[in-house]
């Protein structure tokens, strides 16, 4: 199996090569830039906004996905099955609407609403709405939707947002480097895990750390059948995937994740194709014959994907102590009937 990932030098950057120290002046910069921000919104300077409704973030630390849309999805279903009006907020990223906010709608094109949103947009059957301006897109949410519930998808930097429960969703690269940005892959430091309500892991086993950290839970994927892009009404379970030879194709955070998962479930790969997050397909990165490819990216491509092309769709399992503590969480705050 040939494997083309173009990932060399990100990998180098994110776990820490000796020449990023050049960037230390920066990263220096970065730090004193972010602390004055976080102390003029703690002391009021800079404005708040508290919805009507409690407000749950989804987020990390470091830059790049890892995992925070299952969990979102999985975040939505739970509250849906309490009878609860969940509404999703992104800001968008990568969209190119023409207006915001904007509620995101299954057949809205990926280019203008962002790959993300219109995902959760078809999967959770909840409003999504998507806004740079978090504030102004989750009170849409409350005064247009009725929303009772927002999870907002990323945003745990977003200050301007008032939130009730704080979740940090991390991958087996754990921190990385541990070097604040652009030195490292961290918007803030680790000092940050030990006051958020708590970290899902989108891993095997669950990480130590030298600092103390929020109550860890582990999350894993389950695979669903294979889902023909072009038509979604056809679906493939994995043996029948692996009678044929199949190129793996992902522009995710972390694309040998899929491509582990792929190899787990024993299909057979002639080659493997690692983009980066969000990358903006074009016909000339899907090969011939059978492609696989993530539910995320297959929203991007299917104008233009051909008959032989399949995502695999994924539902994230947390225990159950999980949704127990944000349950709890949630019933301290004003919004008890949750």
């Amino acid at each position: 199996m040939k494997a083309d990932t173009g990932k060399n030098v990100h990998d180098k950057w994110y776990f820490g090569h000796p020449l990023v120290w050049i960037l230390a002046p920066l990263s220096l910069l970065f730090f004193l830039i972010s602390a004055m921000r976080r102390a003029l919104y703690n002391v009021g300077v800079k404005k708040v906004y508290r919805p009507s409704c409690p407000v749950i973030v989804v987020g990390n630390i470091s830059v790049g996905g890892n995992g925070k849309t299952p969990v979102v999805l999985a975040l939505a279903d739970h509250y849906r099955q309490k009878g609860v009006k969940v509404g999703i907020l992104s800001r968008g990223y990568g969209a190119k609407s023409p207006f915001y906010p904007r509620k995101v709608k299954g057949d809205d094109n990926a280019s203008e609403v962002g790959d993300e949103p219109r995902l959760l947009a078809i999967r959770s059957d909840c409003d999504v709405v998507i806004d740079p301006n978090r504030s102004r897109g989750a009170r849409f949410l409350v005064e247009q939707c009725n929303c009772e519930l927002i999870i907002c998808d990323d945003g745990l930097q977003h200050y301007a947002l008032a939130r009730d429960v704080e979740l940090v969703v991390m991958d087996d690269r754990k921190v990385g480097s541990g070097f604040l940005l652009p030195m490292g892959p961290l918007r803030e430091g680790t000092w940050r895990l030990s006051n958020v309500d708590a970290i899902v892991h989108n891993a095997r086993t669950l990480p130590t750390f030298d600092n103390p950290v929020a109550p860890q839970f582990l999350m894993s994927l389950t695979p669903g059948k294979f889902v023909n892009v072009q038509d979604t009404s056809v679906e493939l379970d994995a043996e029948q995937i692996a009678e044929k030879t199949c190129h793996a194709v992902a522009g995710i955070g972390s694309p040998q994740r899929f491509f582990n998962q792929l190899i787990a479930l024993r299909i057979s790969l002639s080659g493997t194709k690692a983009l980066p997050d969000h990358h903006t397909f074009t016909a000339s990165d899907i090969p011939n014959g059978r492609v696989i490819m993530t539910e995320k990216d297959a929203v991007k491509v299917r104008a233009f994907a051909h008959h032989d092309c399949w995502y695999l769709p994924v539902t994230a399992e947390i225990p159950r102590e999980f949704y127990n503590l944000l349950d709890g969480k949630l019933a301290k705050t004003s919004f008890s009937e949750i």
